[in-house]
Formats: C-alpha cells, sequence, structure tokens
C-alpha cells in the first residue's frame, strides 16, 4: 500500500516505551492515516477520556514489601501457588510481559488479565482461541522453566538512574473536559512520574512501593529506582522471525492475540472492548492502516451518551490522547486497535466499540500487523 510506514519506523515508535532503548518523547507527528486517505480524526469511535471503571486491585491488602534481590531470585519449591498480591505474582507479570503475553499494566496484584496471559502461555498450541485455556493458579517447574527461557536471560527488575531528560517535559495537566484538551498544544505527560510508569509498564502504586524512600513527587536527576526490567528489543527481535497470520479479538475473553498459521498463540494482549449501546464489530475485518501518534476528532454523533448537538472538537496527540500513541486502523469505518491513557482500565472497562490496549501493547502490536492482515471477532 502506498506510504504504508516501513517496519523499521514502526520499530522505532515501539523504542518510546522500551527499557534502555527508551527516550521520552514529546513531539507528536500524526502519520500514515492521513496519507493512506483516511482523516485520523474521523476514524474513531471510542469515548472521551475519563468514563472507564478502574482496575480491581487486592482490597484491603496492605503494602507489600519488595526487594531487587528477592524479585530477581528464582522461584523454587514447586508448584509454585499464585498469591494475590505480592512477590510471586509480580514477579510472574514481569516475566510474561517479556515472553509476550501481556498482563497489561504490571501492579502486582493478580487480576484476571494476568491469569488469562499465563493460562494461553501455558497452553499455546492449537487453541487459536477456540477453547478457553484451564486456569493456572499453580507454577509447575517445567512451565516456570519454559517461562523463564521465554521472557530471556536478563533479571526481571533492574535499577534506573532518572535523568534530565526524563524530568524535562513538557508535562501537561489534563483537564476531563474535552473542549478543555482541545485548546492544549498536546495530550503530554502529566509528570515524570506518570512518562516513567508508563516506560517500565508500571502502575504509578506499585512504583511507589518499590522505592518507598524516594520522593516521586520531587525527582532529581541520577535518582535511583527499582524498575520492572522491560525491554522491547526482545520483542521486537522476536517480530522479525514471527509471522502472524491472523489477529483474533474476544469480545467476551477481554483479549486480542497475535496467532500464526496454525492457530498458535504468538503474542496475547488484554483488550478493553466495546458494550452496551456500541458493541465491538464481529466478523471478519482486516487492518488497513498504522498511524503514529495520531490526532483524535471527538464526534458526538458516535456517542449514544452524548447529543448529537454537541460540537466536534480535534484533540491533538499525546500519550493521553483517548487512542494514545498508534492507531490501527480496520476495514469498517470508525473502529480500530489504539492505545489508551487510562492502562489501569484495560480488561476491566468497556469502550465505544473499538479494541484498546495499553499503550506499549499497542505499539508492539504495530509491529506485527501489515496491511491487509486479517482480523477476526468472535
Amino acid at each position: 500500500m502506498k506510504n504504508w510506514p516501513s517496519r523499521e519506523r514502526r520499530a522505532r515508535w515501539a523504542t518510546v516505551y522500551g527499557g534502555n532503548r527508551i527516550r521520552v518523547a514529546v513531539t507528536f507527528v500524526a502519520a500514515a492515516m492521513a496519507a493512506a486517505g483516511e482523516s485520523t480524526a474521523q476514524q474513531k469511535k471510542d469515548g472521551p477520556p475519563g468514563q472507564d471503571a478502574t482496575r480491581p486491585t487486592a482490597g484491603g491488602a496492605a503494602p507489600a514489601r519488595y526487594t531487587e534481590a528477592g524479585l530477581n531470585a528464582d522461584l523454587t519449591r514447586f508448584p509454585v501457588r499464585i498469591l494475590p498480591e505480592g512477590k510471586v505474582p509480580l514477579h510472574v507479570q514481569i516475566l510474561l510481559d517479556r515472553a509476550g503475553f501481556s498482563p497489561g499494566i504490571i501492579d502486582g496484584a493478580w487480576g484476571a488479565n494476568a491469569a488469562r496471559a499465563l493460562s494461553y502461555f501455558a497452553a499455546p498450541e492449537g487453541r487459536g482461541g477456540n477453547t478457553k485455556p484451564a486456569s493456572v493458579s499453580a507454577i509447575t517447574e517445567a512451565m516456570y522453566q519454559r517461562l523463564r527461557a521465554a521472557a530471556g536471560p536478563a533479571p526481571p527488575v533492574k535499577r534506573y538512574r532518572v535523568t534530565a531528560a526524563d524530568l524535562r517535559g513538557p508535562f501537561v495537566e489534563i483537564p476531563e473536559n474535552v473542549y478543555r484538551q482541545a485548546k492544549l498544544r498536546c495530550l503530554c505527560y502529566s509528570s515524570p512520574v506518570e512518562a516513567i510508569a508508563e516506560r517500565f509498564h508500571i502502575s504509578a502504586r506499585l512504583l511507589a512501593q518499590l522505592n518507598p524512600r524516594a520522593r516521586l513527587d520531587r525527582l532529581a536527576a541520577g535518582t535511583t529506582l527499582l524498575v520492572p526490567n522491560v525491554d522491547n528489543e526482545t520483542e521486537a527481535s522476536a517480530s522479525d522471525t514471527m509471522v502472524v497470520a491472523r489477529l483474533v479479538v474476544s469480545r467476551s475473553g477481554f483479549w486480542t492475540q497475535a496467532q500464526d498459521e496454525s492457530g498458535r498463540v504468538i503474542f496475547h494482549f488484554p483488550s478493553t472492548l466495546g458494550g452496551g449501546f456500541d458493541p465491538s464489530p464481529i466478523g471478519n475485518l482486516k487492518v488497513v492502516s498504522v498511524s503514529e501518534s495520531p490526532a483524535f476528532r471527538y464526534q458526538p454523533a458516535l456517542f449514544a451518551e452524548v447529543p448529537d448537538s454537541e460540537p466536534q472538537a480535534l484533540l491533538p496527540p499525546g500519550p493521553n490522547s483517548p487512542v494514545g500513541r498508534v492507531w490501527i486502523g480496520l476495514s469498517k469505518k470508525h473502529y480500530g486497535i489504539h492505545g489508551t491513557s487510562s492502562p489501569e482500565t484495560i480488561g476491566y472497562a468497556t469502550s465505544h466499540g473499538c479494541v484498546r490496549l495499553t499503550n506499549w501493547d499497542a505499539l508492539q502490536l504495530a509491529l506485527l500487523v501489515e496491511y491487509g492482515t486479517p482480523v477476526v471477532f468472535r
């Protein structure tokens, strides 16, 4: 397709969130959708920010005490039971993220997203999303060794030194009102903590738990933080050797999967899908565009709960845009797969019909697809 972004260019987009490869970007450029003759402002049927429920956490649980040595130690004495919160679920979440079976936001709490990811990792062969795998509540030694191998040899957590670039911004307070958002130059990160947390796929709550002595509200260059050792180098390299035959989106399972020709699950991503008056489509579609840092046109006529008489608005790009850092356009008008401004809601809320992923998962998926990649909703 004319002006389709190259794999190399899309790989550069993905470095925005990838471990040592990252440099937090604040320059936003609308890309391939306009080149394909499709207005980024008219391709979206998702809701304005601030309408999602939040991800449930372990109710009433005291903050876990984490140490670098404890989190980097391999699991032993199998089978290992996965508790609702603590060292084991956090250790496994990080390994799943690195293995390409995303748990969504890494928060140390064992919820539905992480459980589904581990279940599909444990039984990827020939499933093709047709059969729900058995739920996994404990890890056997064989399963753990396979997960450890898939995640690579690097330790699960590492020390990261905050740089002057991390603190430079610009940082923008994001108003809830969509028309006030439209007046901003960009829907950038709201703080250095938000940028650093998203870079390492982690919740701000867990970042604070990992670094109880750090003043996260007053970060200085040179501050050392304990963070998940997630790096898109491994994932980008893997995507170069894996051929994706199709994407499968489960409207009941709340996930999106990249599969090979045999139906084997190669990558798994928790997803937020449509519901109520705005269900996601069903049937066979295909990928028709990929756009970096897209603008978003707020069109009240596309939202059941908004009066059609309300004016439209064009929102600037940025990680806090309703469509996040990347838009993967589908062959049905107004529908696509994209990032989000609220990664903690993925898998636990509903959209206005589109498929939402975390920003880092959406960027990874953009590496895997080409023009015409089949997308099956079921």
